[in-house]
Formats: structure tokens, C-alpha cells, sequence
């Protein structure tokens, strides 16, 4: 036979419990083996022999066989009740055949009956079908869609058992099946019945939510929400929030935002070993700098700011953590005695300061030990950018003569003098009067 056939084929009987992995032949193979039936059919009858129900399955498994026994509906449970009592010729000898088959299976009698539904479980388990959307709609628990006319009786089923299919995989016509309850649907394939703990986050709640889902192939049977994680489960949960939907779950404080920035622009400007704290990078690294100082809680909510900065700190090198502020400083100290907050989110360290308050300053500010020039974004009395530059004394000898004239006309106010050397540095106007 071709190779996707063949592979097909194993695949079923392996799902059938008839051979194992290596391909031998198991006992309940060997049980199947006896039986003239196709494969599924041969398991439900083995299967059903060991509850004592033999006969009923070797009744069903001919009436599937034997087209037109018991009528043409799609329900094989009515169709088995009118076959026991047929009595065509034809009927009485596939009655007969079918006690054959129950012989040849074996087994004590049960005095209890089984459903069709339950016996058809043991022949297509991948075609248990659940309800969905609108009356006569299925999904199986391959993945496939089936459908029944919504007039048919079976229509109203939760659970079908689906023994034959015309048409189409996501549309295809329920031509044969039986109603089941899930309990039994529960206890016939425990084996197969997949149970997955899934680890979300709700944005509303900032927290880390934990479903329970009991899932037969496409099928959710069950889900259920647990309580939140807790300890290392929590952290671990916390983690893998911020892998999924990146670092904007965590509330910086101001100051951790800025020795980030900071860090940064350490990293960028002089290279290692300052870290790299990208965000690609920080997320690669979570168990280096953030797991170590969570706390067991599994909400967003329960992490104190500091604890970024805590973990930020612990990813640079102990002698290099007295450097930072000397290195990459917070403020400037202006002339006017004003200390300026300097910006580290761009490629160049910017500070954007008064003009006035740089009077008789004749070289640029710079940090990195003077190795590195600010871009100063100097600015109006009405903090409105009036020039960027990297070169303070050139723009004192250059462009100011144009700008104090612009200035004064604007701002009349505030000092405005021809030789910005030779000027006190302030932060205020003018006195009144003046």
C-alpha cells in the first residue's frame, strides 16, 4: 500500500490500543484480531466484551455494517431498538452473525444495558462531537465540523457520537450517530483527556490569572479558574507575563526610569562591560536582575519601584557603581546655582536650560569625566527652545549677537547683555524698575 496510507493505518491501530509503539501486536490486538469487522469496529466489540456487553456491540457493529437494517435516520439508537425486533430474513441471520461475534468476543453478560453512544466511544474516539452555535452544528474532537438537519432529534444533543460522515470536513453531513452523556465520554477515554494549567495576564487587574482547562483533542470539556500563584510559582508566572507582553507591565518610578536611561547611555556611549538594559536585553535577563528581588506575589501591583532599581544596580559590576554618578551624573550644576535635571533618552545626554543661567560660562558642560559634551537645548524665560548646541562658547561668539537681538524685543524683562562672559548667571528677571 503507498506510505501515507500505511502510516495512516498504524496511526489508527496505535490509537486503538491494537499494537504499541514498536508496532507489536497487544493483547487487546490480539482480541480484535478474531473478529471479522473493520479495526474500529473490532476494538468496540473487544472493548464492550470486557464489561459483559459483547452482544449489544456485535448487534451494533452489523447493523453499521449492514446498510439498511433498523431504517435509514441518523440515530443508531433507535435504529438498534427496531433492528432487535425486526424479523426480515435478512434481520434474523444479521441477528445471528452478530451473536457469532459476541461468542467469538468472549466475556461474561452484563445485566445492565450500554447505550450506543458509549459503545460507539470505543470505535471513533476522535469522533466525540460537542455542541456548537447554532441547533445541529459539531465540532469533533479531531478539529472537524459536522452538522445535522436542526428538525432531526439528535440535533438537540450536547454529545453525539459520530460513526459516518458525507461531505465536506468542516461542513460534513451527520449521516449515523448516537446521543452520550460527558460522564461516560469522561470515564471511556480518561486516557485521552488532556488537563492543561494556563498561565494568562489581565491588564485590568495587572495580575497573573490561572485557568484549568480539560481539553479531548479540539474539544474543551472543562475550564475553571484557580487562585493566583503564589511564591516561586508567582514569580515564575510574573516572568513569563513580561516575556509575552514586554517591560510596559512594570511601573518604573522617576528615578529608576532615569538610572535606566542612565545605564543606557553608559552602555551605548562606553560599552562593556556597562550592561545593556534594551528592553530585548532586560527580557532575556529576568532571571539575573528582577527574579531575585520579587517577592512571591503573582500581581504587578506588589512590586515595590525600587525593586527595578535594585535589579538594575545588580546587573553593574560592583567597582562600576560608584562610577555612575560621576560618570553619568542626574543633574548639572548650573552657574545661576540652579540644579538642571540632564536627559538621557536620546543618543546624547541633553540639557535643556535657561540661557540666562549659563552667563559667564566660557566652556561646555560635559560629563564622563569632561569627555562627553552635553547638547545644551537652550532656552527662553518662557522655556521655549531658542538654539541647540554642542558648543557653548562658539554660540556666545557667534549666533547670540542675533539671538539677544530677537530676545529683548520679546523678553524685555530679563538680561539680555552684549558680552554673556562678562554677565552674572540667573535664574531671575530683572527687578522692577530696571
Amino acid at each position: 500500500p503507498p506510505i501515507p496510507a500505511l502510516n495512516e493505518a498504524r496511526a489508527l491501530l496505535t490509537a486503538l490500543h491494537a499494537i504499541d509503539a514498536a508496532g507489536r501486536l497487544t493483547e487487546a490486538g490480539g482480541a480484535m484480531r478474531k473478529l471479522a469487522l473493520p479495526v474500529r469496529l473490532a476494538h468496540m466489540v473487544a472493548e464492550a466484551a470486557g464489561g459483559g456487553h459483547a452482544l449489544e456491540a456485535a448487534m451494533l457493529a452489523v447493523l453499521l455494517t449492514e446498510r439498511g437494517l433498523g431504517g435509514d435516520g441518523a440515530d443508531l439508537e433507535r435504529r438498534l431498538m427496531r433492528f432487535r425486533t425486526e424479523k426480515s430474513p435478512r434481520a434474523v441471520a444479521a441477528r445471528q452473525l452478530a451473536g457469532r461475534l459476541a461468542k467469538q468476543a468472549g466475556g461474561a453478560k452484563s445485566s445492565e444495558t450500554a447505550s450506543a453512544g458509549l459503545l460507539l466511544i470505543h470505535a471513533w474516539p476522535d469522533r466525540v462531537a460537542r455542541a456548537r452555535g447554532e441547533r445541529g452544528r459539531f465540532v469533533l474532537a479531531n478539529g472537524s465540523g459536522a452538522m445535522l438537519d436542526a428538525a432531526d432529534p439528535l440535533a438537540g444533543e450536547t454529545w453525539l457520537v459520530i460513526a459516518d460522515l458525507q461531505g465536506k470536513a468542516q461542513n460534513a453531513r451527520i449521516t449515523a450517530a448516537a446521543a452520550v452523556h460527558e460522564t461516560d465520554i469522561r470515564a471511556a477515554l480518561a486516557d485521552r483527556i488532556e488537563t492543561r494549567r494556563e498561565t494568562s495576564f489581565d491588564r485590568e487587574r495587572r495580575a497573573v490569572r490561572v485557568r484549568e482547562t480539560a481539553r479531548l483533542g479540539a474539544i474543551t470539556l472543562s475550564e475553571r479558574m484557580l487562585p493566583a500563584p503564589t511564591g516561586t510559582d508567582a514569580d515564575r508566572a510574573i516572568l513569563d507575563a513580561l516575556r509575552e507582553h514586554g517591560l510596559s507591565l512594570l511601573e518604573w518610578s522617576k528615578d529608576g526610569e532615569t538610572l535606566r536611561q542612565r545605564l543606557g547611555w553608559l552602555h551605548r556611549g562606553l560599552g562593556a562591560p556597562w550592561p545593556d538594559v534594551s528592553e530585548a536585553a532586560l527580557l532575556e535577563r529576568l532571571d539575573d536582575w528582577l527574579l531575585p528581588f520579587l517577592s512571591g506575589k503573582a500581581s504587578f501591583a506588589a512590586i515595590d519601584p525600587g525593586t527595578l532599581s535594585s535589579g538594575l544596580m545588580a546587573l553593574v559590576p560592583h567597582d562600576l557603581q560608584r562610577k555612575i554618578g560621576t560618570l553619568a551624573p542626574t543633574h548639572f550644576d548650573a552657574p545661576s546655582g540652579s540644579h538642571v535635571p540632564i536627559r538621557y533618552d536620546g543618543e546624547w545626554p541633553v540639557l535643556a536650560i535657561r540661557v540666562q543661567e549659563l552667563f559667564g560660562l566660557d566652556r561646555h558642560p560635559a560629563i564622563a569625566n569632561g569627555t562627553v559634551p552635553l547638547t545644551l537645548e537652550l532656552l527662553s524665560p518662557a522655556h521655549r527652545p531658542i538654539q541647540t548646541t554642542r558648543d557653548l562658547p562658539g554660540f556666545w561668539r557667534g549666533s547670540w549677537a542675533d539671538v539677544r537681538t530677537d530676545m529683548r524685543g520679546r523678553y524685555p524683562r530679563h538680561v539680555w547683555p552684549e558680552n554673556p562672559l562678562l554677565a552674572a548667571a540667573t535664574a531671575r528677571a530683572k527687578p522692577r524698575g530696571t
